[in-house]
């Protein structure tokens, strides 16, 4: 009688079917044939090597079922009430297993499965892994582009549908503990030893949504794409435009390179106000460890954005609050905009001496210690020879430098090595926001959108794989199983 080393789980169809397709595939090569198909091999082997990955992973699920009379999860006791068969979607494709369903004493209530408390299930269908895959993808692409990738590559093959709903059971977890599990992940981090600069953002992009608002600004109606999200578009005369918030904390060493940034983006919300109370807390964190930093405030020239960035509390003591270095500056892109329109609007639109008056004047603005109040003379000589509708758009310019005089130094700020533009926040607004959310045809419901903001945030902060720790972790909760010996504690840790 053969004696056989391979442990019992190993010995399934699978494995036997696996081990066949090897020998058939080799037969070519001995009988000189033809050649082979490698593409055709490397599919076959693939889907049996998924197929027995399935085998295994559903013997290892078996073992975190509970079959006891009696557990008890946060301190409620449950009683064994039926057992059933479940199929998990697991990244090698679905896997079922039998189970046992738990219920607390009383009418209408809800039944509870120790084997998914114990490994994690994500919202009753996802195992861990399955899971972190699923949301990566979603992070980046539709949900019908996500569906058709799995089924290229093979594996686990979700539905468009059931993608769509991953990110929303993932977020609802993540903004009920959002402040503790971010104050997780800056204690978590250092920061590079080199930095010099904490340079801070915030910006706005206006995003399609689906519900109206109080500063809703509905658009013309547009044809609904043929790849157009069902879940979370809405017909077209439904469309509503509000600004989403993004922010960024970034450090530069002291040669003004950038060596980190950290993203954060929500959804329209009044005042952006929790998109302040994440940036604020970045800074402090940051400037806790590091009180000797240089503090950039760096934005455009919208009040709103000043209204926070002036009284930015970094919640440091009054020494080193004093000893503590800080700028505030508009971009110098922004400033650069009002320019030449206020050029164009005096010398004619993409006229010659237009556009070479701009240059000489964004030259002096940028290089010169006293360009800012060369530019605004200059605009007030002009104003005056000026009448009508023009003057008013010229003393409107004049406004704006006069008003953002103060923080436009930038002669001072090269001169230090300080960022002048917010190119990072506006990148933050196109990768964050408008590369996701803002594809042909999509409309946003504010649970949905703010999902996959989560999502790409932690991603581009280089957070994923603690943020999923995170996450994972909290679907897990241990359970105490009743036995004729006493009571027995399952560590999901296991």
């Amino acid at each position: 009688m053969p004696v056989s080393h391979i442990p019992d789980v190993l010995q399934t169809p699978a494995l036997w079917r696996l081990a066949h397709c090897i020998r058939q595939h080799r037969q070519p090569w001995h009988q000189a044939e033809e050649v082979p198909d490698l593409e055709r091999f490397e599919q076959e082997l693939h889907d049996h090597v998924m197929a027995l990955e399935r085998d295994v992973l559903a013997d290892e699920l078996s073992r975190y079922d509970a079959t006891a009379d009696e557990v008890t999860v946060d301190g409620i006791a449950y009683h064994r009430s039926l057992e059933s068969t479940e199929t998990y979607l697991s990244a090698a494709g679905p896997v079922t297993v039998t189970r046992h369903l738990y219920r607390p004493a009383g009418r209408g209530t809800k039944s509870i499965c120790p084997l998914e408390l114990r490994a994690g299930i994500v919202g009753g269908l996802w195992t861990p892994s399955a899971a972190r895959q699923g949301a990566f993808v979603m992070a980046h692409l539709t949900p019908r582009e996500g569906a058709a990738l799995f089924t290229e590559l093979g594996g686990m093959a979700p539905s468009a549908s059931t993608l769509d709903r991953l990110p929303k059971v993932l977020a609802a977890r993540w903004e009920a503990k959002r402040d503790a599990w971010e104050e997780v992940l800056r204690t978590d981090e250092t920061g590079p030893e080199e930095a010099a600069v904490l340079a801070v953002s915030l910006d706005g992009v206006m995003t399609p949504l689906t519900e109206e608002g109080p500063d809703a600004e509905p658009k013309p109606a547009e044809a609904k794409p043929v790849d157009a999200e069902p879940s979370t578009c809405a017909p077209a005369a439904s469309r509503y435009y509000r600004e989403a918030g993004c922010g960024t904390v970034t450090l530069y060493d002291a040669e003004g390179t950038r060596l980190s940034t950290v993203r954060y983006g929500r959804m329209p919300e009044y005042k952006k106000a929790t998109l302040c109370r994440q940036l604020e807390a970045e800074c402090q964190s940051i400037l806790a460890r590091r009180p000797d930093l240089k503090v950039v405030k760096l934005a455009d020239g919208a009040e709103e954005n000043w209204r926070f960035l002036d009284h930015l509390a970094l919640g440091l003591s009054a020494p080193d609050l004093v000893r503590v270095a800080q700028v505030s500056m508009v971009d110098c892109y922004h400033a650069a905009a009002h320019l030449q329109q206020a050029c164009d609007g005096i010398w004619g639109a993409g006229s010659v001496h237009s556009q070479a008056e701009f240059a000489r004047l964004r030259t002096l603005l940028k290089e010169d210690d006293q360009g800012s109040d060369t530019v605004i003379e200059r605009l007030r000589y002009r104003a005056r020879r000026m009448r009508g509708r023009k003057r008013e758009q010229l003393e409107k310019a004049l406004t704006y430098f006069r008003n953002q005089r103060s923080r436009m130094r930038y002669a001072q700020y090269q001169q230090e090595n300080l960022p002048i533009g917010s190119g990072v926040v506006e990148a933050a607004c196109k990768t964050l926001v408008t590369q996701r959310l803002k594809r042909a045809g999509m409309r946003w419901r504010m649970e949905g959108g703010q999902a996959i903001l989560t999502l790409r945030g932690v991603m581009q902060s280089a957070r994923w794989q603690r943020a999923w720790s995170l996450l994972r972790d909290d679907f897990r909760k241990p359970v105490c199983m009743f036995t004729a010996d006493g009571p027995e504690v399952l560590d999901p840790a296991a």
